[in-house]
């Protein structure tokens, strides 16, 4: 921690780098402008996937790069051991609040995670005193910190990155969905908070009542919550549905042909920080129908389809609607291609390094004793 001729660096850490999702993205990106803006920055984790290890470096490894003049980034998403020696080093912070989802979606599916959620909303607020700028992913995570008492807050949207879907679509996935059959396609993790038991409740009354000739395709891994998926297939059994499909996890060129193959994006998901997927059915140009709850609302950006109550026979009405009338589809697919320009649009980069200023910029901020946390998490 001593002084050094070098200018000061930024840096960010956080619990997890996984391949492929939202937070993964983000933090790539994110290195990508700071150190484009000439800045020496590192990516410090507990973990990553394989493939991003070596992009990564040991969260302990942080305590010999502190230095107060220093910007650590923490994405904060759940509490976490890198989280903490974050919060007890000098540096300043800007905090990325990537939403915690509420322990009580989890009761009775992941016991540990219930735990993990709950310890992780309670550990957020300890931050108030001690970042110096607490961004949300949405204007939904913005609002919430902002209730919890950060002062200084702002947003930072995800980055509007679709390399991952421009790769040659899986050419078994087309052949196998790519017909005559109406195609709903859910894109995310099978999980509770997502309701995916809305989904199959929606899709059997449009089935029944509207279109024989069509299928359900639920794009996402189902990993560590085995007892959520188990109910699910309960409820298919029961229902009686045929032609409900869940893919587990899939490569970029799956994924790019599931978006390929399908006509209406379905989304009935109760809490959520962002929702890339849906950006991402813009971007393939699929209209979107999706429950108005929680970031979903702001990130449709007045594109799309949205219904406020989960109701089988309204949302089937609208899924008919949007598959039935072209001339309707069109008017959605037009909404849908403003409001990704309006992302697009967005100077990430310049919003970004303007935040890192800010905080820069700003006269060190009189915060609670680093070791508080520490201590009392034991």
């Amino acid at each position: 921690m001593n002084g050094r001729a070098r200018p000061p660096a930024v840096h960010q850490v956080l619990a997890t780098l996984g391949y492929g999702d939202a937070i993964g993205n983000s933090v790539l990106g994110i290195q990508r402008v700071l150190r484009a803006a000439g800045y020496t920055s590192d990516i410090f984790v507990e973990t990553a996937d394989s493939r991003l290890e070596p992009l990564t470096r040991d969260f302990r490894e942080l305590v010999a790069e502190s230095h107060p003049d220093n910007v650590l980034i923490h994405h904060f998403s759940i509490g976490s051991r890198a989280s903490r020696v974050a919060y007890a080093l000098p540096d300043r912070m800007m905090l990325i609040y990537h939403n915690i989802t509420p322990p009580s979606y989890f009761v009775d599916i992941h016991t540990l995670l219930v735990r993990f959620c709950y310890h992780g909303r309670r550990e957020l607020g300890a931050y108030v005193d001690r970042c110096d700028l607490a961004l949300g992913a949405s204007e939904f995570n913005r609002l919430e910190l902002q209730h919890l008492g950060f002062p200084r807050t702002g947003v930072l949207p995800p980055i509007a990155d679709f390399s991952l879907l421009d790769v040659p679509p899986n050419d078994i996935v087309a052949h196998e969905f790519d017909d005559d059959w109406t195609n709903i396609l859910f894109v995310g993790r099978v999980i509770p908070n997502k309701r995916i038991e809305y989904l199959i409740r929606f899709y059997g009354f449009y089935k029944k009542r509207y279109n024989q000739r069509s299928r359900l395709l639920i794009v996402g891994s189902s990993q560590e919550f085995e007892r959520y998926q188990m109910l699910l297939d309960g409820l298919v059994e029961r229902l009686g549905l045929a032609d409900v499909h869940f893919t587990g996890h899939v490569s970029n060129e799956e994924l790019t042909a599931y978006y390929d193959v399908a006509d209406v994006f379905l989304c009935a998901s109760e809490h959520e920080g962002f929702c890339v997927p849906l950006v991402e059915a813009f971007y393939k140009r699929i209209p979107v129908v999706a429950w108005a709850k929680t970031a979903v609302p702001a990130t449709m950006d007045g594109a799309g389809v949205l219904y406020e109550q989960p109701d089988p026979a309204e949302v089937a009405a609208l899924i008919d609607l949007v598959v039935g009338d072209a001339d309707f589809k069109e008017t959605l697919l037009r909404t849908q291609d403003a409001a990704l320009d309006r992302l697009a649009a967005r100077d990430f980069a310049g919003t970004l390094l303007s935040f890192v200023e800010r905080v820069q910029s700003n006269p060190r901020s009189t915060c609670r004793e680093r070791g508080v946390l520490l201590e009392a998490e034991g």
